[in-house]
């Protein structure tokens, strides 16, 4: 019976367990484990010249998680945040626990935020984005496109009908916005 007083069901002897059960406690026996010599304290068996290592300077302006006290002792700075997407991305470190959803879902947010403001940059640029080549669009003609996705029990069905308005959604848009900003801007200075 659970949640009594009394014990119900003793754990059986290691004595037990080895008769029952082929190969239990193998690893009991120190000589016969191979990672014993690296659970040996040993602080000059790795070579570190250091109890804790130098900081790297510029920690102050990473995102760190309120779980801890600071970040890494080296961190990557090859994308350092940016743009409203780092706002995002900040506010999400500094507000949320690691452990809530608002911190992922935020962080999510972030990134797509980051991919808007990414073509919307490759739209001043020499070179824009093109999404019919980079979607992979017109190798589907040449695949198979109807007979590879009916009959197949292929997951992504369920949301083949989002896919042309998610990727091609922005790119409608994005003229729209354009046309309706300048007008805004004409008005303004007109009036």
């Amino acid at each position: 019976m659970p949640y009594t007083a009394e014990r119900p069901y003793q754990n059986p002897s290691p004595d037990e367990l080895r008769a029952r059960i082929p190969g239990w406690g193998a690893d009991l026996d120190p000589r016969d484990r191979p990672s014993v010599p690296r659970e040996k304290y040993d602080p000059g068996a790795t070579g570190a010249h250091w109890d804790f290592p130098e900081r790297q300077p510029g920690d102050e302006s990473r995102e760190r998680s309120l779980e801890h006290k600071f970040v890494t002792p080296v961190f990557g700075t090859s994308v350092p945040l940016k743009g409203a997407s780092g706002a995002i991305r900040r506010f999400a470190y500094e507000r949320f626990s690691e452990g809530r959803a608002a911190h992922w879902l935020l962080l999510i947010l972030g990134d797509r935020v980051d991919a808007w403001e990414s073509h919307a940059r490759s739209f001043v640029s020499t070179r824009p984005d093109n999404p019919v080549t980079e979607t992979g669009v017109l190798s589907e003609a040449g695949h198979h496109p109807i007979s590879s996705r009916f009959g197949q029990k292929r997951s992504d069905l369920s949301h083949i009908w989002m896919d042309p308005l998610i990727v091609a959604g922005p790119w409608l848009a994005a003229p729209v916005i354009a046309v309706g900003v300048r007008a805004l801007l004409r008005r303004r200075h007109a009036s």
